[in-house]
């Protein structure tokens, strides 16, 4: 069953996380870290993001972002 969409405003605050299928990495090292930084930083450019505090570890990441216009995060 898909989640429901998310209540989407002006300067609302969204905890984003995913982590690999059974505790796996899900970078491959320092280089794949790093064009995940890259891109995380376009896709918030684009989308008109603020980025908070953001954590990467082996099997999972962490990113607080604010949405100052009302879009939808998920739209690509």
């Amino acid at each position: 069953m898909a989640r429901p969409l998310r209540l989407e405003f002006a300067g609302a605050l969204y905890h984003v996380m995913a982590r690999g299928n059974a505790r796996e990495p899900i970078f491959l090292d320092d280089d794949d870290r790093a064009a995940f930084v890259d891109n995380l930083g376009r896709v918030a450019h684009r989308f008109e993001w603020r980025l908070w505090p953001w954590c990467l570890m082996d099997n999972h990441y962490h990113l607080l972002l604010e949405t100052p216009a009302a879009r939808r995060a998920s739209r690509g």
